[in-house]
């Protein structure tokens, strides 16, 4: 039987809040074959981030209900929109409407997050900067988007993963959270998918075909220059990630091979 898509019945359970350009595409993906999980009618609702939304006192929560349709063997809804964990009102949206939210965040190397977030905005026709240029004169384009964050130009803001962090875990405990390596789920998806379902309170799923989601072509490779700007940036950051979370992110800091 078909919940209609207007029902209060269920709430959403857990979102995949992050991070863009993490792997987020193919980990929702993967959690659409999940016989237990109704996954949003697409992938990036984008409710939480959406300022009209809340404009009122009340927030009219049927508009993201509907968004989802529910069969009757589900047993969970869940949603993926890699901005939540950027937004910075965000966490609190989302606590004010389920306390128990569960959220999933997948990281990448800050490094070649930013290189590809900006390769996808001119690849869409969105930026015509080259990324030395970008990521140059990040916070003055940035400005122009306050006092909210910048949707598009925010290549390096975005991969400060700590405050993001700690933001979230202001409003939710650190068990209703669960945060992943890009390369993990890339390299081993089937165990990273135990780890969710495990996360989630779901049966495993019994077979994993790898799947690549969103792969865009690149222009060109990092320079070196651009890297070791970006290296320079994220140093700190990326050993505050390791302190945090128990992480060795050493092939991080790492120069590729391929750098000219």
């Amino acid at each position: 039987m078909i919940i209609p898509r207007n029902s209060d019945i269920k709430k959403v359970g857990f979102l995949i809040a992050g991070t863009q350009k993490g792997g987020t595409s193919a980990l929702d993906a993967y959690l659409r074959e999940h016989p237990e999980i109704c996954m949003a009618d697409k992938k990036e609702v984008h409710f939480f981030d959406t300022e009209r939304y809340f404009q009122k006192v009340k927030v009219d929560y049927s508009v993201y209900h509907s968004f989802f349709s529910p069969k009757s063997s589900h047993k969970l809804l869940g949603e993926t929109t890699p901005i939540y964990m950027y937004w910075y009102d965000s966490p609190r949206r989302i606590w004010q409407y389920n306390p128990s939210m569960k959220i999933i965040m997948i990281l990448r190397n800050p490094i070649d997050r930013a290189y590809s977030h900006w390769n996808m905005e001119r690849d869409r026709d969105v930026d015509h900067l080259s990324f030395w240029d970008a990521i140059q004169n990040e916070s003055a384009r940035c400005r122009e988007a306050m006092p909210y964050q910048h949707r598009q130009y925010s290549y390096v803001d975005r991969g400060f993963y700590s405050e993001q962090l700690r933001r979230i875990w202001t409003y939710f405990p650190k068990n209703q959270t669960l945060i992943l390596k890009s390369e993990d789920l890339r390299i081993n998806p089937k165990e990273m998918l135990e780890k969710i379902c495990l996360f989630l309170d779901l049966s495993c799923l019994h077979t994993v075909a790898i799947k690549k989601v969103h792969s865009r072509p690149y222009v060109s490779s990092l320079s070196r220059k651009e890297w070791e700007y970006l290296r320079l940036q994220f140093a700190c950051e990326i050993r505050s990630l390791e302190s945090i979370l128990g992480w060795n992110c050493n092939d991080w800091l790492e120069a590729p091979l391929h750098i000219a």
